[in-house]
């Protein structure tokens, strides 16, 4: 077995996935990156130190292709994974009834089974390489509190917390490490998307038009590498998240206030 540690990613082609493959990277792992999208993945590959990286085309909705990805990756690796980035992620905004019945079924399938199939396919490298291996779950600060306007989105992020919950008790003995990162809005291209396909409108531009704070994409990473040093089950990142996550636990009742009195939901 190799002794450079290390990282697979999904969704390495661009935003928070590329920006975690960059820190890992210059701390000196071997980098793995998973996407649908071969040339965002080459171009963060380009950022990567020389011969220290790995690029796998497939959609993380079909459980098949996880065993193909990871096996091929920890033979590229020098026979071990380490760390396991369940990255993969899509936004979707808006009223629920305005949301389509396929808007609904991708955004599940990929923000939440795909980490539950990325789950089950990652267990067996991490038992390799444990104690201290890691499986990293990218929540959401939608994910603390249900956010108005991202019904869908946020089922999608509490599940993923409970994943890591649930799978932070299950893998304890084998000495797996599990642990989610919680960001608010990180400025990534995810920004520019509409929330549905019944608004043209930018999810950046109902972010600056709420007059949320967006959070530079390095401190998700550097929170990602915290998190899988650290004994920390949830990190939160960004001023967004910290107040929900505070507020949440201390002040439900003012929280749900607000929620309840706040502006159009995002995408409307």
């Amino acid at each position: 077995m190799s002794e450079r540690k290390a990282i697979f990613i999904t969704g390495g082609a661009s935003g928070i996935g590329r920006a975690i493959a960059r820190k890992f990277g210059a701390e000196g792992w071997f980098v793995g990156l998973g996407d649908i999208d071969a040339e965002g993945m080459a171009t963060t590959a380009e950022m990567l130190p020389g011969g220290f990286s790995y690029c796998h085309t497939f959609d993380v909705r079909d459980r098949a292709a996880w065993d193909v990805a990871l096996d091929a990756f920890s033979k590229a690796a020098g026979g071990r994974i380490d760390v396991l980035a369940n990255n993969a992620g899509i936004p979707i905004g808006g009223s629920l009834v305005d949301n389509s019945v396929e808007e609904i079924e991708r955004c599940l399938d990929i923000n939440l089974k795909g980490a539950l199939f990325g789950a089950q396919a990652a267990y067996p490298h991490l038992k390799k390489t444990a104690p201290g291996s890691c499986l990293l779950n990218t929540a959401s600060a939608a994910g603390i509190y249900g956010t108005p306007g991202a019904s869908v989105y946020s089922a999608t992020k509490f599940g993923v917390r409970a994943l890591t919950e649930s799978l932070d008790g299950e893998w304890a003995e084998d000495g797996i490490n599990v642990r989610s990162l919680c960001p608010s809005f990180i400025d990534t291209p995810l920004l520019e998307h509409s929330p549905n396909a019944k608004t043209n409108e930018s999810v950046r531009q109902r972010v600056e038009d709420a007059g949320l704070e967006i959070t530079p994409v390095s401190e998700v990473a550097d929170a990602a590498w915290q998190a899988v040093h650290s004994d920390k089950l949830h990190t939160l990142v960004g001023k967004t998240a910290k107040q929900m996550g505070f507020a949440a636990r201390w002040m439900p009742g003012r929280v749900r206030k607000q929620t309840r009195s706040s502006l159009r939901p995002l995408g409307r």
